[in-house]
């Protein structure tokens, strides 16, 4: 059906500019917002009303004409409806629909995605500082990171998952000094304890492992500590190493992988703050004024200019970012997405601004953010404030020791990211349809016990008659799976994972009524074939759609 698809857009296309020169370049098909108004919706009658000095229904009927006249819509297509000011209604013949499930069982595990295009992207996420747990927030950056990656490479794209981190700076230094005082006795709540402190228990926990004098390794740093309380550069390193490897800890809980970690203080070690900054002054996009020196980024759309270098010599936080971008792009990345919390939202004009005046070839508009709020989770009826591990907001692991990896990912990625969410622990621990995880792997699993209790070999199936589903149920089905790759694409490009949760719903869904409205395991041999086939599809594509969120699909539940 996609291949029939393609071939009908091109036969619009080709109707729209004999019309009116141009006009083919915008051809494209809606989905009806009423299921039984048609498959294809073309909008393009009323576009091309004004242009041609036309009532757009007159448009509408010349436009019907047209395609009714070539041979690929009298082969496809059912029929053609107007509608209202001159919407036009496609309708197309059922074994146009089959095709599709012919496609997905021949694509299988690929159905969906697009040949390699020959770019590089770079997704950053999590990119926690090592100085406490990953919480809730870190898990919903985690989920959208992860399943922004996996779209992308369903796309095309070759993907590139990198942690970016400041191993140094204040926040590193009152790690440090908390992880000290607690190693000397003190704890929060003593005179001698610092109102900036680090309160957490797992301060605690470094304490005390330090002066064992043990050994943590992360993915990226290994350390072995002295026990000596006076070695605050030691404690520093060790309690850097401890969080960053209960960060992975976290992150292998989520099964979230990442192919580089980037410091914030090579930026500095290799010279790349300096020469970024040398080039800026270069290029004449900075001026000094009140002891410090500023960067010109009203003159790229920003509100006010920026302080890059303070009085005291240090940088202000968003030269490093420039740094550190200039370095994605030499390193080959044509698109790079940030993912990162609203609070970063006044970054971005300066980061981008500082990419242009940098004057480097890199376009505007790069990087792309995708920016997300926090998360509330509620348990018992009542929001959770406080976590034993992390002294003051729950972290990813308790999420997931309190329901399921899939659950978490899934609900984390069921809304915008911009938009509020509130995690319901008791919803995502339910079996029933009211908790949407189960209900779209229970599709899944309902379907493979189908398949099972058949016992035949599913590559039978890729070659039977699909003449026989012929029913409303049937037809809406295919019609659903045959959105799925546009789907993908569109919520590639839209930054929207949110898009794929939705979508396996109403396939699970749709499945969920075509499996009651009629019986597969039926004894007429052909249409059961045609039946298991249908489902085997739909199967396919819960299973394709669920991975790009990274949650499993079982077969039983």
């Amino acid at each position: 059906m996609l291949l029939i698809k393609q071939d009908l857009l091109a036969g619009l296309a080709h109707a729209l500019d004999a019309l009116d020169a141009g006009a083919g370049a915008r051809a494209a098909f809606e989905t009806p917002k009423v299921a039984a108004h048609g498959d294809f919706a073309v909008t393009a009658a009323m576009q091309l009303a004004k242009p041609l000095k036309l009532n757009p229904r007159q448009v509408a009927e010349t436009l019907k004409a047209a395609l009714l006249a070539q041979p690929i819509y009298q082969q496809w297509v059912a029929d053609i409806d107007i509608a209202g000011p001159g919407f036009i209604n496609i309708r197309l013949k059922p074994e146009a629909k089959q095709q599709i499930v012919r496609e997905v069982l021949g694509a299988g595990p690929c159905f969906g995605e697009q040949p390699a295009n020959g770019q590089r992207l770079m997704v950053e996420f999590v990119s926690a500082n090592p100085t406490g747990p990953l919480h809730v927030g870190h898990g919903r950056q985690a989920a959208l990171g992860d399943a922004l990656c996996n779209l992308y490479s369903t796309q095309g794209w070759s993907v590139h998952r990198e942690f970016y981190y400041n191993d140094a700076g204040v926040q590193i230094g009152t790690l440090a000094t908390s992880t000290q005082l607690r190693a000397k006795g003190f704890k929060p709540g003593d005179a001698e304890w610092p109102e900036a402190a680090y309160n957490g228990d797992y301060i605690h926990d470094i304490a005390k492992d330090f002066l064992a004098k043990k050994t943590v390794q992360a993915d990226d740093r290994s350390f072995t500590a002295s026990g000596d309380v006076n070695d605050i550069d030691g404690m520093r390193q060790f309690a850097v190493a401890y969080l960053r490897h209960e960060q992975d800890l976290d992150l292998q809980a989520f099964a979230v992988k990442f192919d580089h970690y980037y410091l914030e203080s090579s930026l500095y070690t290799s010279g790349r703050v300096e020469a970024t900054v040398n080039k800026l002054v270069a290029n004449g996009k900075t001026y000094e004024q009140d002891g410090a020196l500023w960067l010109k980024s009203t003159d790229y759309g920003d509100d006010k200019d920026r302080v890059m270098r303070k009085g005291d010599g240090s940088y202000t936080y968003f030269v490093p970012d420039v740094a550190y971008h200039i370095a994605k792009w030499e390193r080959g990345f044509s698109k790079v997405i940030n993912i990162q919390g609203t609070d970063h939202h006044g970054t971005i004009a300066r980061v981008r601004a500082g990419l242009q005046a940098a004057d480097v070839g890199i376009p505007q508009g790069y990087p792309d953010y995708v920016l997300h709020t926090m998360v509330r989770v509620v348990k018992g009826g009542e929001e959770v404030k406080i976590s034993k591990r992390a002294g003051s907001y729950v972290t990813l692991r308790d999420l997931i020791e309190w329901t399921s990896k899939d659950a978490v990912r899934f609900f984390l990625l069921s809304r915008k990211p911009d938009t509020e969410y509130t995690f319901d622990v008791d919803l995502a621990v339910q079996k029933n349809n009211d908790n949407p995880v189960y209900y779209v792997q229970y599709a899944h699993a309902r379907i493979c016990s189908v398949l099972a209790s058949w016992g035949g070999e599913r590559k039978r199936l890729a070659a039977v008659d699909l003449g026989l589903l012929q029913s409303p149920a049937a037809q809406t089905l295919m019609l659903k799976l045959a959105q799925y790759p546009a789907m993908l694409t569109a919520a590639a490009q839209d930054f929207a994972p949110h898009d794929v949760t939705f979508y396996l719903r109403e396939l699970a869904a749709a499945y969920h009524s075509y499996y009651d409205a009629e019986r597969i395991l039926v004894d007429d041999e052909a249409l059961k074939l045609a039946r298991l086939a249908l489902v085997a599809a739909t199967a396919q594509v819960l299973h394709n759609g669920l991975a790009v969120l990274g949650v499993s699909a079982p077969e039983k539940m």
